[in-house]
């Protein structure tokens, strides 16, 4: 899986991100991809019930021109929750639009999975 599917898979996953349920887990923090290519800042955004995220960190084999274009820049920005630990939503991401959902599976691990016309993919990331 290419840096740039990652990151589109982890943008419309955790675009989807809301506090809109009570819950003692949260998704804001710091997140990498358990390939530990990318890494991720993840914060509650807008009016406070939208979760975004931003890509803080490259390792040095992902650094390509396009990944770089991307870097310290929000990958995604609003999600809303549809139960506990799980949301959906949908970012525009490089001219494009990746339907999503993510799960926060346990305080240390978010899994999501993103469609884009029939191909899915699946990406987990690790709490740093």
């Amino acid at each position: 899986m290419t840096l740039l599917k990652t990151i589109a898979a982890a943008a419309f996953a955790l675009c989807a991100a809301a506090p809109a349920f009570a819950q003692d887990l949260t998704p804001v923090g710091t997140w990498q991809t358990t390939t530990g290519e990318s890494r991720y800042s993840v914060s509650y955004c807008g009016d406070g019930t939208e979760l975004c995220a931003k890509l803080i960190w490259l390792r040095s084999d992902a650094k390509t021109p396009e990944n770089l274009a991307l870097l310290n820049k929000h990958v995604v920005q609003g999600a809303r929750a549809t139960a506990a630990n799980k949301w959906r939503g949908t970012v525009k991401y490089a001219g494009q639009t990746v339907s999503g959902s993510v799960t926060l599976v346990n305080q240390d691990k978010l899994s999501l999975r993103g469609c884009q016309l029939i191909a899915c993919q699946k990406v987990d990331f690790v709490r740093l």
